[in-house]
């Protein structure tokens, strides 16, 4: 099964062919600042990207009608449970027309479908686990104020792909399992799978621990008076919470091997590690609950998962409350062509979007 995989980002769209679980080739198909400023929106930049992609499969002696899927990043959709649905015009027009937020992701199926409606054969077109999967239990989104809920926002393709993967190894299914899984970038997510299903998680933007750019959870009181202090505007408070915040703030970097660099010289940038890695072992801990303690796999992914030192700082809290795996990196490429492969073997059954609402 050949499978084209699309994942735009702010700046690139990185593509990839996958024969069945096998990586062909991957690329990150560049677009200039000059290029992109010429377009008033994301979506108006549809073509460009499109042509791009057209002359990725010609140099690599492909066309879209050799291919038996193509598997898209899912765009800012409404929630949706986890799982691989099929694109098709509603999902587009949403994705047009409709949806509240203009990010590179809603490019993908957009862009996808309009390649395949091209084609002469039906090729189907899939989105797996989209960041707006939201599978929370009624409990976990009362946030103490009732106008205020907590909402699911997170590293779900990654997570559930090397959660999978994990099942894999163990000989079970994933939905078998029950799984605390830690995705550590730039954001971090830490959410309890029961069975297949995460029904809780910490938003990367405004809750948790601490990570290299964001504050994670704030004292609330002292939030405020900030908030009201006159001396910041709007936009410079939000740039202190997601990318000013964590180790920027403290460290002014955002890269953990070089926090490491200056830890051997500087005490309190070996603090400010621990912290990091105190907080992420507390929000672990409180995943584990949510599982009322029954874990068969703690899972750390993301690119500081490749960092021993800083994941034997926290398995130092963790490590006897389930066996703990490591897969560095992140997998979203290969999440996206796996979700669509599942569908085409016949291991899962692809899913209609809005069927769940």
């Amino acid at each position: 099964m050949k499978i084209l995989v699309i994942n735009p980002g702010a700046t690139s769209t990185k593509v990839a062919i996958f024969e069945d679980k096998n990586k062909l080739v991957q690329e990150n198909l560049q677009h200039s600042v000059e290029e992109l400023e010429r377009f008033p929106t994301v979506m108006d930049q549809k073509k460009l990207r499109e042509e791009a992609i057209i002359k990725f499969l010609e140099k690599n002696n492909l066309k879209v009608e050799d291919l038996d899927a193509i598997a898209a990043r899912g765009g800012i959709l409404p929630p949706v449970e986890s799982g691989t649905y099929r694109v098709d015009e509603k999902m587009v027009d949403y994705l047009l027309n409709k949806t509240k937020v203009q990010h590179a992701s809603n490019l993908a199926a957009v862009i996808g479908y309009e390649l395949a409606k091209k084609c002469k054969k039906e090729i189907p077109v899939y989105i797996t686990d989209p960041v707006s999967v939201d599978e929370m239990i009624p409990e976990a989104r009362l946030s103490g104020i009732k106008d205020i809920e907590r909402k699911s926002l997170s590293h779900i393709s990654n997570m559930r792909a090397v959660g999978i993967r994990i099942a894999e190894e163990l000989g079970k299914r994933f939905d078998e399992l029950n799984m605390v899984i830690a995705h550590l970038g730039s954001g971090i997510s830490v959410a309890p799978f029961e069975k297949g299903r995460m029904i809780d998680v910490n938003n990367a933007n405004d809750e948790g621990p601490f990570s290299v750019e964001r504050t994670g959870e704030l004292p609330v009181g002292d939030i405020v008076k900030l908030c009201y202090s006159g001396k910041h505007t709007k936009e410079e408070i939000k740039k202190m919470f997601i990318g000013h915040g964590g180790l920027v703030s403290y460290l002014g970097t955002n890269d953990l091997r070089e926090a490491f660099k200056m830890a051997e010289t500087d005490k309190k940038a070996m603090e400010v590690i621990e912290a990091m890695a105190y907080q992420i072992a507390q929000e672990v801990g409180a995943m584990c609950v949510a599982l009322k303690g029954k874990v068969d796999a703690i899972v750390f992914t993301g690119g500081m998962a490749y960092s021993e030192k800083f994941i034997n700082m926290i398995k130092d809290y963790i490590y006897k409350f389930a066996p703990i795996f490591i897969v560095p990196g992140e997998m979203e490429m290969e999440a996206l062509a796996y979700g669509a492969l599942r569908v085409l073997t016949g291991e899962e059954k692809e899913k209609v979007w809005g069927d769940e609402k």
